[in-house]
């Protein structure tokens, strides 16, 4: 009886040391599945953490890229409310599953407001570029305008150009004549009582026809000129000999044109120069002896 009572303690014995194991054991997968736990939260928070800041910054970087009032009052507004998240987040303790718990919850709906504004900025974008691209295109098609319209400005003063030289009369037959006193041809200078300028406007269909006065000038060997009044030229006054007026036709017109000799004529070579319509049409040099 004795020996089997023995038995029996030995094995409560070794069933209570059993336990004792079991329990230790348990205990301490308990406090390590803890510990892992842990972990994984600070972990899980860190990463939390990561992604509040990213967002932040992409709210800046996108207020950079559009150029929309409203838009960027409302990504002001969300990124505002990231920073004041990540700063609650910051605060809560890494065993505090609940509040961890909230904020990943509001983090996903960050995510999701973010998401939903990148779309919006991109559309906007796309618009933006759209429009920059047909602005461009309408300031290359007006460069292109005002690029042939100049040409046809250029084109045109240079037909307009052609036109005044085509129209410009041409005097030709130049001649000066030394008359005496019967209106003869003088041989000599010295017996000069009238000089003679002979002088033909050339054939020129188009030239505006219609009355033209047709200026005439003498310049001695000295370089003087035999005065009887002036006319405009080029901006100033220059003096004349002898003045015509004329009906031209567009046909060929002869004319002549006399100065009465009340001073001394030395001999030598003259210039006569022919002006009409502020140009100078025609000049000859003659010899007087």
């Amino acid at each position: 009886m004795k020996k089997a009572l023995a038995v029996v303690a030995v094995l409560v014995v070794l069933a209570l040391i059993g336990v004792v194991a079991w329990l230790v054991m348990a205990n301490r997968d308990l406090e390590q599945e803890k510990v892992e736990m842990q972990e994984l939260a600070r972990l899980d928070k860190e990463e939390m953490e990561n992604e509040y800041e990213r967002f932040t910054l992409q709210y800046s970087e996108m207020m950079t890229q559009i150029n929309n009032d409203s838009i960027i009052e409302q990504l002001t507004q969300e990124q505002l409310r990231t920073q004041q998240l990540l700063e609650e987040l910051k605060r809560v303790k890494d065993n505090d599953a609940r509040e961890i718990a909230r904020l990943k919850k509001e983090l996903a709906t960050v995510r999701d407001v973010l998401r939903s504004f990148i779309r919006q900025v991109d559309s906007l974008n796309q618009v933006n570029q759209a429009l920059v691209a047909e602005n461009t295109q309408v300031k290359d098609e007006l460069a292109q305008s005002n690029r042939v319209n100049l040409g046809l400005q250029q084109e045109r003063q240079s037909l307009k150009e052609q036109v005044a030289i085509a129209a410009q009369l041409d005097a030709t037959g130049i001649n000066l004549l030394a008359l005496n006193k019967r209106d003869k041809a003088s041989k000599k200078i010295k017996d000069c009582k009238t000089l003679q300028v002979n002088f033909t406007i050339a054939r020129n269909v188009t030239a505006q026809t219609g009355n033209r006065t047709f200026y005439v000038r003498i310049q001695t060997p000295s370089g003087s000129v035999l005065t009887a009044g002036t006319f405009p030229y080029e901006n100033k006054q220059l003096e004349y000999s002898m003045k015509k007026v004329a009906e031209y036709t567009g046909e060929e017109l002869p004319l002549q044109t006399y100065w009465t000799v009340n001073e001394f004529l030395e001999a030598g070579d003259y210039r006569v120069s022919i002006f009409a319509e502020g140009n100078m049409i025609g000049s000859r040099k003659l010899t007087l002896n």
